[in-house]
């Protein structure tokens, strides 16, 4: 029967917390005086890859596997897990000629991976190992060994993969960043992995997708520099958008006239007979169609502004678009 013991004080949780911080922090210290050559031959093996890179691990590194093959495959390397033990009962077939293997155990000696190592040699698939050190098995039959050095465990009891575990994900987010450089990878690869949710409508979503034009909406509110107010309002009016676009006699955007100039001709008893070219807001801000909408919103911040033209390369009229557009779009 255990005996009861006090439990810990604040005091002491913080500073259980801050030495295993620390501990971990001196893995991390030590994992960098790892890295030489061996890690850029990794990363070329990867980079060279015709086919995926196929991680594989058990127990806990199983699960830091996992994150690193999600981490490859979302910037630019194409990776999924493999789980070692089923990997011996069939699921051996996912890996194919082209391919590279990841295989991580602290140890090196992972029975589970260490049976699959006839076959890996036999495909001639290109193995990379990371594990603590170059003694076990699985590094001695790699044909690039990444080490982490020998850490110790942030667990008191020097069990519990924690040390190990820390230093093997920043090991595979390392080999990831290399390869973002190493391939150029840009922001707009990355969205068209991550097309779901607030990232992919940040980096893919275009003021195309979202502004009102002539083919979709019955007609854009355009007046000319001589039309009067009384009949700018009603061409405001007639549409949603609060706003009427002044072109000139070649249809080229000269300004804007939207209900803050409304309200200012009203305070200032402006007769309805004048023309837009005296009231209107000269040279509106313009984007591009193509501008992502996320920059769009960024503009309209900027300006203090909620609605943007859309113009062409002859400064035509596209389309408007609005921020309320872009808010209920899910933009941030």
């Amino acid at each position: 029967m255990k005996t009861q013991i006090e439990p810990p004080t604040t005091e002491q949780y913080i500073t259980y917390a801050v030495d295993a911080i620390r501990t971990e922090q001196n893995a991390l210290e030590l994992l960098i005086q790892q890295l030489d050559e061996r890690f850029v031959q990794a990363c070329e093996l990867i980079r060279n890859c015709k086919g995926r890179v196929v991680v594989t691990g058990m127990g806990k590194s199983g699960h830091i596997g996992r994150k690193i093959a999600a981490t490859f495959a979302s910037t630019g390397s194409p990776a999924f897990f493999m789980h070692p033990g089923e990997a011996g009962h069939g699921d051996l077939g996912m890996l194919v000629p082209g391919d590279v293997l990841l295989a991580i155990s602290n140890s090196g000696e992972s029975d589970e991976i260490k049976t699959l190592l006839p076959v890996v040699k036999q495909l001639s698939i290109p193995l990379i190992s990371i594990s603590r050190d170059k003694r076990g098995m699985l590094p001695k039959s790699a044909d690039v060994a990444l080490t982490l050095g020998a850490s110790e465990e942030a667990c008191p009891l020097g069990l519990a993969p924690t040390s190990s575990t820390t230093a093997t994900l920043a090991l595979g987010d390392a080999i990831a960043v290399a390869l973002v450089h190493a391939r150029d990878f840009t922001s707009e690869d990355f969205a068209l992995s991550h097309p779901a949710g607030a990232l992919g409508r940040k980096l893919l979503m275009r003021v195309s997708d979202l502004m009102h034009q002539a083919e979709k909406d019955l007609q854009l509110p355009l007046v000319n520099t001589d039309t009067t107010l009384h009949n700018a309002l009603f061409v405001m009016t007639s549409g949603r958008l609060g706003m009427a676009v002044v072109v000139d006699d070649n249809n080229k955007v000269v300004g804007i006239f939207t209900d803050g100039d409304l309200r200012r001709c009203l305070e200032k008893k402006i007769d309805l007979e004048t023309p837009m070219s005296q009231i209107m807001t000269p040279n509106p801000k313009q984007v591009s169609k193509n501008m992502r909408a996320s920059d769009a919103l960024s503009v309209m911040n900027e300006k203090a502004i909620s609605q943007l033209l859309i113009v062409d390369d002859e400064q035509q009229l596209e389309g408007v678009i609005s921020i309320h557009d872009l808010l209920q779009a899910g933009v941030s």
